[in-house]
């Protein structure tokens, strides 16, 4: 899995990291780069700082999947104070404005919770990393520039209504991807007409990942030792993070063209989309596409 020169390690895999609050995610990706001593490394979609929770690391070659990961679904523990908008959408940023809230019926926050259930769509904060003509909009934003965002299609799987109480609204969300939180939050806030801000928020779930199968960074910084076999214990192979996508085996001959980029027939009932390729020896080659009449290209090759 690993072999060493002054660069670094050429390590391949995916470490689930529970990433602290507080915590850039760059932060935490150059973190888990220098704890391995990887060569190659970087995240699948960041996290607010303020935000903890799942973030995948990939070295190496994982770091080629990276866009088919951040394609998947996402889950969030989120609370919620009603009443106060602030300049970033969460607890972070100043206080914009405030409205009264306490008036409002519990069941007219669930009813509003609800609406937004579905295929939506949202205007993207500046505070974000969405970039125009190449800053991104965070940077805008810091100096006190505001630009107009078109809104986005997104869908918000469901929410588990977990409770209110003194202000602060609880929800559990399941969301595809380039789902801004801190954008369902505020939108309920303003549907409510009161406002509201994210105080809390943790990714719990990523795709099939849950968070109980993640390690945060202090439990990986005991694990450092002079062969780093026990850091290494920690690193998913690339294969195992894409579950859904059907496993090809090929034969020799056909290894060797899928490794010079030649199109193979495998004359099998595979249906049309992306797979898995292992070799003869079933080491994985590689992400490729399937089409109707047994062909597969290579899309991602890892040898």
């Amino acid at each position: 899995m690993s072999g060493r020169n002054k660069k670094g390690r050429d390590i391949n895999g995916i470490v689930l990291l529970d990433k602290d609050s507080g915590l850039s995610s760059n932060a935490a990706l150059q973190k888990v780069k220098r704890l391995f001593f990887a060569k190659k490394a970087g995240h699948t979609g960041s996290l607010d700082p303020l935000a903890s929770g799942i973030l995948p690391i990939c070295l190496g070659q994982a770091t080629k999947i990276a866009g088919l990961l951040l394609d998947e679904y996402k889950r969030y523990h989120v609370r919620g104070a009603l009443g106060i908008f602030t300049s970033t959408g969460d607890s972070e940023g100043e206080v914009t404005e405030r409205h009264p809230f306490e008036h409002i019926p519990e069941t007219d926050i669930v009813t509003a919770v609800e609406s937004f259930v579905g295929n939506i769509e949202q205007i993207p904060p500046m505070y974000s990393a969405l970039k125009r003509q190449g800053t991104p909009l965070y940077k805008l934003a810091r100096k006190g520039i505001e630009i107009e965002r078109d809104p986005r299609p997104v869908i918000i799987h469901e929410i588990n209504y977990i409770g209110y109480s003194d202000g602060i609204l609880t929800l559990d969300v399941k969301c595809s991807k380039g789902t801004y939180i801190r954008t369902l939050i505020e939108d309920i806030g303003k549907k409510l007409g009161c406002g509201a801000h994210v105080i809390e928020l943790r990714r719990t779930g990523f795709s099939h990942i849950d968070i109980s199968q993640t390690i945060n960074l202090s439990e990986l910084e005991e694990l450092i030792s002079e062969d780093y076999s026990l850091l290494d214990d920690k690193v998913i192979a690339t294969e195992d993070m894409l579950p859904t996508l059907t496993k090809v085996y090929l034969d020799e001959s056909q290894s060797i063209d899928i490794r010079f980029g030649r199109k193979i027939d495998t004359s099998n009932n595979t249906e049309p989309g992306l797979v898995r390729m292992f070799d003869e020896k079933q080491i994985f080659l590689g992400i490729g596409t399937s089409q109707s009449d047994g062909t597969i290209t290579t899309k991602r090759l890892f040898v």
